[in-house]
């Protein structure tokens, strides 16, 4: 199978408005955002798939302002940032997204079900902010740089977010048996 760059298939939806290249997009990056969505809700795959439908919907209609100052994925990141943000904003008075409860496992009693639930329980100890940062970084693997443009946050506060959120994470884990 070809390889084909982000900047060429965003090219060829603009200008021929290829409908295939787009779905190309979306096959390439809808893992990452998809996952993205699942730490921030703390394992929600419902809203996640929601949330993730959103954003490439907001991204094919936005197609036309990637400026390609930056890579593909964190501009598309920032619409993940947005409509994340946007949806806990809307729901704040109902559902307080820092003391949302968890989802039930719905996967037997395996060890790695046990652990993905302590590993949410464990995000969900976080502000919404720490939260994002240490999925952006830890699980995503991006940079601070990549971070900042993605939330618009300054670098001295998503370095702090990742300091206090990695130190509630350590903390956590080492209180329910995990070791270094």
């Amino acid at each position: 199978m070809e390889r084909v760059s982000d900047i060429s298939l965003v090219t060829r939806v603009l200008v021929f408005h290829d409908k295939r290249a787009f779905d190309k997009l979306v096959k390439k990056h809808q893992s990452a955002v998809r996952r993205m969505f699942m730490n921030l809700t703390l394992g929600d795959a419902s809203l996640s798939d929601d949330l993730a439908q959103d954003t490439f919907i907001k991204a094919y209609t936005r197609l036309g302002s990637f400026k390609s100052m930056s890579s593909f994925s964190t501009w598309l990141h920032r619409i993940a940032y947005n409509v994340f943000y946007d949806y806990t904003r809307s729901h704040r008075k109902t559902d307080d997204i820092d003391g949302m409860t968890l989802p039930q496992a719905t996967t037997g009693g395996s060890a790695s079900a046990a652990l993905q639930m302590d590993i949410y329980s464990a995000l969900g100890r976080l502000k919404t902010d720490e939260r994002t940062c240490i999925t952006l970084q830890l699980v995503d693997g991006m940079s601070i740089d990549d971070i900042t443009a993605i939330t618009g946050m300054p670098a001295g506060t998503v370095k702090s977010h990742l300091s206090r959120g990695k130190q509630k994470l350590a903390t956590f884990l080492k209180e329910n048996g995990y070791d270094r």
